[in-house]
């Protein structure tokens, strides 16, 4: 099965997330079969990752979004924790400073877009101001709605500098969001997760699902798409995202550098060196 093209949005295509099951798991019936799917992806991901650095020619932005105990932490850790820490970043986008408040909703995304040869990893993004800022009313409907085209034109920009972007949307249902809190109220490791706004944002999850139905349909581009990842089960969820993430390295077409120097050169000279080194050893 192609990840790309079976959880992509297509670009004009309208999102309706009730139709989409949270629970598929695609051909595999349970873990097992699937982390050790994982673990061969992995490999594949360390070694595009050191392409993409060595290459240094383009870069890679994968944002992701969800629900609350959705599992984007997790997906960083358990997916994108492969790749070599010098050639990968993960920025966290939580309620904007003063400073950056003072700027367009954009200025302080652009500062963590990834460098040639680099992986970024936005947990949350630039869709924040389409969804926080929406349904708490943070902003005027004028000005939210404004901003979906105000999206595309800014990763359209980014493209154009030779980063590719993948966008994804971890996608659980409210029975499994309230088994995951409660896990969490139960394992004394994990209550610094839990907090009381977690339950009253619960509240609002037709209004978010609504605001990320209209994100999702209208900033899912060709070369910005989306794709939304059924994240009940987690082993499900980790083996899709590194599938797709390792598909759209794939499809990049990234080669080696050519060397700077004379390698035979420098072959010669040198192994003639250690052959005269070897030989005085020997006498």
């Amino acid at each position: 099965m192609n990840y790309c093209e079976k959880f992509r949005v297509k670009s004009g295509d309208k999102v309706n997330l009730a139709k989409i099951d949270p629970g598929f798991t695609a051909e595999h019936k349970g873990r097992k079969s699937a982390e050790t799917a994982v673990q061969k992806i992995n490999l594949k991901l360390r070694d595009l990752q050191f392409l993409l650095y060595a290459e240094g020619k383009r870069s890679l932005l994968i944002c992701l979004q969800a629900m609350d105990a959705a599992g984007k932490d997790g997906t960083i850790n358990h997916v994108l924790g492969v790749m070599n820490p010098q050639g990968t970043s993960v920025h966290g986008f939580k309620v904007p400073s003063a400073e950056e408040a003072a700027h367009d909703f954009l200025w302080r995304i652009h500062q963590h877009a990834p460098a040639h040869g680099q992986v970024a990893i936005f947990n949350r993004s630039h869709y924040e101001d389409v969804l926080v800022a929406r349904v708490h009313n943070l902003v005027s409907k004028e000005v939210w709605s404004k901003r979906y085209e105000a999206i595309n034109s800014f990763e359209k920009n980014l493209v154009a500098n030779k980063t590719h972007i993948i966008k994804i949307f971890l996608h659980i249902d409210e029975e499994e969001q309230l088994r995951r809190f409660k896990q969490r109220l139960d394992d004394p490791s994990r209550h610094w997760k839990i907090s009381e706004s977690d339950y009253s944002e619960r509240e609002l999850w037709p209004e978010y699902t609504k605001a990320y139905n209209e994100a999702l349909s209208k900033t899912s581009t060709h070369n910005a798409p989306w794709y939304v990842i059924p994240s009940n089960h987690k082993w499900f969820r980790n083996l899709a995202v590194s599938k797709i993430v390792a598909e759209t390295m794939e499809s990049m077409g990234m080669e080696f550098p050519q060397p700077s120097v004379d390698i035979g050169a420098i072959r010669k000279k040198y192994h003639q060196a250690e052959e005269e080194s070897l030989n005085n050893l020997a006498r």
